[in-house]
């Protein structure tokens, strides 16, 4: 799980702070991309998979 990917949103223009997903079977990391060396947080891919389903579904109200 090392590959790290930050969204496209996050360019020279955005001021190129975002957070950046790592995702395996089992498994997502978030980290921040102006310190990813400092804490990484991470989760069930289940539960992450739930959490961006409530996310997609409060932004339609």
């Amino acid at each position: 799980m090392d590959t790290w990917r930050k969204s496209s949103y996050s360019g020279p223009g955005d001021g190129n702070e975002c957070v950046e997903v790592a995702a395996s079977t089992m498994r997502v990391a978030v980290r921040d991309s102006k310190a990813p060396v400092r804490a990484t947080l991470t989760f069930p891919s289940e539960a992450f998979a739930s959490f961006l389903d409530a996310l997609k579904e409060r932004s339609r109200r």
